[in-house]
């Protein structure tokens, strides 16, 4: 995933922020969950309309301080909730006309760079990367995770083709004593065959890391579900993605549900099957010349967008299945 940020790295920047408004501009009137709240940008800019209601959701709990000041500016209007959004289904929202659900999958410029966070292949700080509401760190998968499982993460996660040399090394090395960030920066440099000029060599590995202690896979997927399913009639699901993986989860998902029938449990049996969901439009919508320009981190941001056609809750998916071996190296995780 890739930080959404201006390229004076003092400002956050809010990716296709005038293609999500335009997009949501006719559902103005309802309640919006924002699921990934962080630096506030989406929110505030759909609070604009004194119609709306934005229900704010982050794992992290920095997120805390910027929250506590849009509710200052919007105590009827916004409420947070210091949550994974996986958990989506746990708040209580059979009130709320849910008009639209917000995911922008990409990492903030200040949360790159937090040394707490130890998100960064450049970070002074602990190798970390958690965060929030997590149950083990990036320091722990690294040194007590076995190699086999290693490989299967840095592979499935991360796609990188020098998996098992990078293991062997981290093994090697983790016997004289504990890696963390820089050690594992030059572990991952002296074991890659071939170096890339366009990213960092670490990139990959970072990435699938950061993947597997923040469970973001299986979040994606159950957050998917739920918002789906409190969507009120035309409600929009839309989802920002930075890498290839979720990207393509999030298109299976779109797609399987506005392209094969589908029925609620809760209807009769009797009932014909149809069709429940349409897509926004097939392509997904991409950052314009003039947002690369000023956002170049944005260049790999695609937003995906879904109609929820009727009123109902719950309906059939099979991308639990569809995706459940990538759960089950998440699943690793319970060994540590």
């Amino acid at each position: 995933m890739e930080a959404t940020i201006v390229q004076d790295k003092t400002k956050h920047y809010p990716v296709l922020l005038k293609d999500i408004i335009s997009i949501i501009t006719p559902q103005y009137g309802g309640t919006f969950i924002d699921c990934t709240f962080g630096q506030g940008g989406y929110t505030r800019e759909i609070l604009k309309n004194k119609g709306n209601k934005v229900i704010g959701i982050d794992r992290d709990s920095d997120s805390l301080k910027i929250a506590k000041k849009v509710e200052k500016e919007f105590p009827d209007r916004f409420i947070f909730k210091n949550l994974n959004f996986g958990k989506l289904g746990n708040l209580k929202l059979k009130n709320e006309n849910v008009r639209g659900v917000l995911f922008d999958l990409g990492y903030s410029f200040t949360q790159i760079k937090d040394p707490k966070k130890g998100l960064s292949f450049n970070s002074s700080g602990s190798l970390d990367m958690r965060m929030g509401l997590n149950e083990f760190s990036a320091k722990e998968t690294v040194n007590k995770l076995d190699g086999k499982s290693l490989v299967k993460i840095f592979k499935s996660f991360g796609d990188e083709s020098d998996a098992k040399l990078i293991v062997k090394n981290i093994l090697k090395e983790r016997l004289l004593k504990e890696i963390d960030t820089s050690q594992l920066v030059r572990i991952i440099e002296k074991s890659k065959k071939r170096n890339s000029k366009k990213i960092h060599s670490a990139t990959k590995v970072f990435q699938a890391i950061r993947i597997f202690v923040n469970k973001e896979i299986s979040e994606l997927i159950h957050g998917m579900i739920h918002a789906a399913k409190v969507l009120k009639k035309d409600g929009l699901l839309i989802v920002v993605t930075f890498n290839s993986l979720e990207d393509k989860i999030v298109k299976y998902f779109f797609r399987s549900l506005s392209e094969h029938k589908s029925v609620s449990r809760y209807q009769p049996k009797e009932m014909q099957e149809e069709i429940l969901f349409k897509l926004n439009q097939k392509k997904p919508i991409v950052p314009s010349n003039r947002e690369l320009k000023e956002n170049y981190p944005s260049r790999s941001a695609k937003l995906r967008c879904l109609i929820k056609k009727e009123n109902f809750h719950d309906f059939k998916t099979d991308i639990l299945d569809k995706f459940s071996d990538l759960i089950e190296i998440e699943n690793l995780g319970l060994n540590l």
